[in-house]
């Protein structure tokens, strides 16, 4: 099979190219920008591919606030213009999506699955959750792959490093840490999202799908187990969401259902604990290579 990976320089990009069978097209911002749909038509053509496969994203949720126009560009518009191309060339479209399309329900304490209505509770919530309704109108072929608080050993390239990387890099400076203890979600190593990821493109599974690692904690409970595994002593304090006092809002419980993959024959995906643990010996032998 041939294909076409948008955003294959990010974390999820770099774990999915080397696992992708057949033919794989990595393409950059310089060579296919969804903020500039006039980019989007001219290198998928060039590629002739049968599936494009979108880890880009606009996905800075804080400031999204103040610039919803570049958010919706990127993650809505630009998805939309995407999912039209790939409709004319008769390419298949994978695309992610996030488990903030959910926050609304504050009392929810159960999995949710993709049989549940999404309710955002910010603009970058919105306007992923507007991408997910691009995607699945313009084709019953696509895909749609929601996940989770994603890190994977590339780091996250827009945004400077993920949630364990600055962890570790603030303990580093022997800082204190505040780290929010009242959302609750599931991290998810992209190189675990990377191997689903090529499951559900050989089995060619379309509609909508929910894909994280398995379990779930809060941040600070993930950051206090990122410091126990790496054997970090670290100053860190338990704090709520409004004494963190980001500019937008996050679901309280966002953690996603995964059983669905079962049914379609995909391996379930390991606890987040293990996959950390993994990440972490990946990450130190890169370190010390």
């Amino acid at each position: 099979m041939r294909t076409l990976v948008i955003g294959a320089r990010g974390q999820l990009g770099r774990d999915l190219c080397p696992r992708l069978s057949g033919e794989v097209f990595p393409t950059t911002r310089a060579e296919l920008d969804l903020s500039k749909p006039e980019t989007i038509q001219v290198a998928i053509a060039a590629a002739k591919p049968q599936a494009v496969v979108n880890c880009a994203a606009y996905n800075f949720v804080d400031k999204a606030e103040a610039e919803p126009e570049a958010a919706f560009q990127a993650n809505a518009w630009g998805v939309r213009e995407l999912a039209r191309v790939c409709k004319l060339l008769d390419c298949r479209l994978v695309h992610f999506s996030t488990d903030y399309v959910f926050g609304l329900d504050g009392k929810r304490s159960e999995p949710i699955p993709e049989t549940e209505a999404p309710g955002p509770v910010s603009v970058y919530g919105m306007s992923k959750l507007a991408g997910e309704y691009c995607v699945r109108s313009a084709s019953p072929r696509n895909l749609v792959v929601r996940t989770c608080g994603l890190y994977g050993v590339w780091g996250s390239g827009g945004k400077g490093g993920n949630f364990v990387e600055t962890m570790l890099r603030v303990a580093g400076q022997g800082k204190p840490l505040k780290v929010v203890n009242d959302q609750r979600c599931t991290p998810t190593a992209t190189a675990d999202l990377a191997a689903i990821t090529v499951e559900l493109l050989n089995r060619d599974v379309s509609g909508l799908v929910h894909a994280t690692n398995a379990g779930d904690c809060t941040w600070f409970e993930l950051a206090a187990e990122i410091f126990r595994q790496a054997g970090v002593t670290a100053d860190l304090t338990p704090i709520s969401s409004e004494q963190f006092g980001a500019a937008a809002d996050r679901p309280g419980y966002s953690v996603l259902a995964t059983d669905q993959l079962s049914e379609l024959g995909v391996h379930r995906p390991r606890h987040w604990k293990e996959a950390l643990g993994d990440y972490l010996k990946e990450r130190e032998k890169r370190r010390t290579a």
